[in-house]
């Protein structure tokens, strides 16, 4: 495939596995070999149709800010390919627990799978809860589909609540509807809540924001595709260093940002 149609293929694509999005986005800007000002045109195209995608735009931005961007693409598609943070996820998780999810999320996805000793309930977002459902299934996992109105029963019969983020910063995280119901309800019940933020999802704070705005829609704000929901929800955060618990005394950071802020990213391009 030439690379202005893989490029292309990638920019229409929807929904699908992060780590996929920008290993493709990576074969596709690599052989185009392209001048900085189409470099910079061709990131800012491929985060304007992908607006969640925190890898995305993690991705595009270490490009944006390197001294020599084509030298280092594949080894930032490696990165959140071999992301650690299932693997943290795997061993974190205790023996025949019970987890409650949203939608399809594809770290935590990974991990459940491996252990294979997990039971999933999965609240339902887009039909993405019914399609993770029928994929755990098959892989012989004990997983039930959850609707909306049954979030409270679901979030009280498990043993921990696992939300995945888009992105995230230092306050702040971007998730799946209705992700802040699910982390608000185990929150109130005292259910250990847990917000994964594999590599990639952590943002500068204006970086951030902006992404918020694009997707934010303040006219009819619940047929957003996606929502913020504050750190102050989660007692743990698990990323590609492991686990970090909120209610101890921090040291440092534990959703600083990624990437450098790569202000060119937050223009539309002219279409």
């Amino acid at each position: 495939m030439h690379p202005i149609e893989r490029l292309r293929y990638v920019a229409r694509a929807s929904g699908g596995d992060q780590r996929m999005l920008v290993r493709e986005t990576a074969g596709a800007l690599r052989g185009l070999r392209m001048e900085p000002a189409g470099l910079v045109v061709a990131c800012r195209r491929i985060v304007e149709r992908h607006p969640t995608s925190g890898p995305l735009w993690w991705f595009c931005a270490s490009l944006l800010t390197a001294a020599d961007p084509f030298a280092i693409i594949y080894d930032l598609a490696a990165e959140v390919e071999n992301d650690p943070t299932p693997d943290h996820l795997y061993h974190l998780l205790p023996d025949d627990a019970t987890v409650c999810v949203v939608g399809w999320p594809d770290l935590i996805g990974d991990a459940v799978m491996r252990r294979g000793d997990i039971r999933v309930l999965a609240v339902d977002a887009d039909d993405e809860g019914r399609s993770f459902v029928r994929r755990l299934q098959h892989a012989d996992v004990d997983a039930e589909i959850v609707p909306s109105s049954g979030i409270a029963s679901a979030v009280l019969a498990s043993d921990f609540v696992l939300i995945e983020a888009m992105a995230a910063t230092s306050g702040d995280s971007f998730v799946l509807p209705p992700s802040r119901a699910v982390a608000s309800t185990g929150y109130c019940s005292e259910v250990p809540t847990w917000l994964v933020a594999g590599r990639g999802r952590r943002l500068p704070d204006a970086m951030f924001a902006n992404m918020v705005a694009r997707v934010a829609d303040v006219r009819v704000p619940w047929d957003a595709s996606a929502e913020p929901a504050p750190l102050g929800l989660f007692t743990t955060v698990v990323g590609p260093g492991g686990a970090v618990e909120l209610a101890e005394p921090l040291h440092g950071d534990p959703l600083a940002a990624e990437c450098p802020m790569a202000y060119e990213l937050l223009r539309i391009s002219p279409i």
